[in-house]
C-alpha cells in the first residue's frame, strides 16, 4: 500500500531500519490524539453513498483535500462516530472496542447492515455508564476504550520503543535490529542481542549433548516488543531466538506482559525490561526439557498439537505434511516436533501475512511449550 496513505485501514508498513521506525511511530503521535467523553453522549452514524450527509461530506473532505480518509471509510466500516457534534469516520479495528464499550458481542452484530448495526450501538450507548477513551489517529477513530480512572491506561508507543531501544543499548551493546512493523491493531519490533552467548550456553550445551549442534550453526538470543492501542495486545516483551542465516525464529513461552490497566505507566514497563534475562533462563529450561521427550509418532503429535492451539488447518497440514516428508515415521524428540512446527512462520512470511499476524502466531505457538507432549503420542490416522 501506498505509504502516504497511512490513513487507510488496511495500512501496514515494515522497517529495515531502527531510525526509520522510531521516527514513523513519532510521525503517526504527531497526527493523533486521545479524548474523553461520556460514554451515553456518543452516537454512530451509518453512512450511504447516496444520502444528503455523505454527499456533504465528501465535499467537506475534498475541500480539505483529505477525500481519501472518508472514501477509505466507505469502503470498509461506513460508519461515523459523533462526540460533542463532532463527525469522525470509524476505522475498522475500532469496532471491537466500541462494541466492548456497548457491552454487546455476538456473530449475527456483523450480518446486520450498517443502519441497523448503528441503531444496536445507539441504544446501548444511550444507557452505558461512565466515560469513554476516544483514540483519533490519522483522521479517523482507531479505538472506543472505557475511559475511567481503573479502566483503560494509555502506554504511548513511541515512548515504549524509546525506553526499550534505551534499555537495549545500555545493557545488551552491540544488539542489533531485526525489524519492526506497523498496523492500526498493533506495532511490533525484534531486536536480535548479538554476542549474547552467556544466555543461551545451557540450551547450546544440551544441542551438543543431543548431537544437534556443531559450531557453525548460529543461535542468537532476541526479544520482540509489541504493542497496541486497540486493546488487543499490552506492552509485551517475548523472548525468542533467531536460528540460522535465515534468522528462523523459534518463540520461547509467553511473553513478559504489562496490560493497559490498573494505572499501567512506562515504570513497570522499565521493570518489565529488567526481567528479561530471567525470562530467558526459564523459558530456555522448558525448551532443553524437550530433548528429552521422546514421541513415537512425532507427525501425529505435530497435528494434534497444532489443532489444539488453533492453527488453521492448511497452515498446519502443509507443516505435518513437510515435516512426514523430510523425517518419514521415524521418532522424534519434542524438541525436534517443536522446531518444525515453527515452519508456520515462515509461512505466513510467504503469504505475506503483517507483523501483526506472525507475532500473534509466535504466541500462540509458544504455548505449546507448557503441553502434555505425550498425550497426543497415538498411532493411527488423525481426523482434523
Amino acid at each position: 500500500m501506498n505509504a502516504t496513505m497511512t490513513y487507510a485501514d488496511a495500512f501496514h508498513q515494515t522497517f529495515a531500519h531502527e531510525s526509520d521506525f522510531l521516527n514513523f511511530l513519532k510521525d503517526i503521535q504527531s497526527r493523533s490524539h486521545w479524548d474523553r467523553h461520556p460514554a451515553h453522549d456518543l452516537e454512530i452514524i451509518a453512512l450511504d453513498e447516496g444520502d444528503p450527509l455523505t454527499q456533504a461530506l465528501h465535499r467537506q473532505y475534498e475541500h480539505l483535500g483529505t477525500e481519501g480518509i472518508l472514501d477509505d471509510t466507505m469502503e470498509h466500516t461506513r460508519l461515523l462516530l459523533k462526540a460533542q457534534d463532532e463527525l469522525t469516520p470509524v476505522r475498522s479495528c475500532a469496532i471491537k472496542t466500541i462494541l466492548d464499550r456497548a457491552r454487546i458481542s455476538g456473530s449475527a452484530l456483523s450480518q446486520l447492515s450498517k443502519p441497523h448495526l448503528a441503531e444496536v450501538l445507539n441504544r446501548c450507548l444511550n444507557i452505558a455508564r461512565g466515560n469513554a477513551l476516544l483514540w483519533y489517529s490519522d483522521g479517523k477513530i482507531s479505538a472506543v476504550h472505557g475511559g475511567d480512572a481503573n479502566d483503560y491506561a494509555v502506554l504511548e508507543i513511541p515512548e515504549l520503543f524509546q525506553h526499550a531501544v534505551q534499555y537495549l543499548s545500555d545493557h545488551f551493546p552491540g544488539y542489533t535490529f531485526a525489524g519492526g512493523s506497523f498496523d492500526h491493531s498493533m506495532v511490533t519490533a525484534i531486536w536480535e542481542l548479538t554476542d549474547q552467548d552467556d544466555l543461551i550456553e545451557t540450551y547450546r550445551t544440551a544441542l551438543t549433548r543431543h548431537g544437534l549442534l556443531d559450531d557453525e550453526t548460529s543461535i542468537r538470543p532476541a526479544v520482540r516488543l509489541s504493542t497496541s492501542n486497540t486493546g488487543i495486545s499490552g506492552a509485551n516483551l517475548y523472548p525468542m531466538l533467531l536460528e540460522g542465516a535465515g534468522s528462523k525464529i523459534v518463540p520461547l513461552g509467553s511473553p513478559i506482559r504489562e496490560n493497559h490497566k490498573n494505572g499501567a505507566d512506562l515504570t513497570q514497563f522499565d521493570e518489565n525490561l529488567v526481567k528479561l534475562f530471567a525470562q530467558y533462563q526459564s523459558n530456555l529450561d522448558t525448551l532443553t526439557e524437550l530433548l528429552d521427550i521422546e514421541l513415537a509418532y512425532p507427525a501425529n503429535v505435530m497435528q494434534a498439537v497444532l489443532k489444539e492451539l488453533g492453527v488453521g488447518k492448511r497452515l498446519a497440514m502443509e507443516v505435518v505434511e513437510q515435516y512426514r516428508a523430510q523425517t518419514g515415521d521415524e521418532p522424534d524428540t519434542a524438541h525436534g516436533v517443536y522446531q518444525a512446527m515453527t515452519e508456520v512462520l515462515f509461512l505466513l512470511q510467504r503469504d505475506g501475512a503483517t507483523g501483526t499476524k506472525i507475532a500473534a502466531m509466535e504466541e500462540i505457538l509458544a504455548r505449546a511449550l507448557k503441553m502434555r507432549w505425550t498425550a497426543y503420542d497415538l498411532p493411527g490416522e488423525l481426523k482434523w
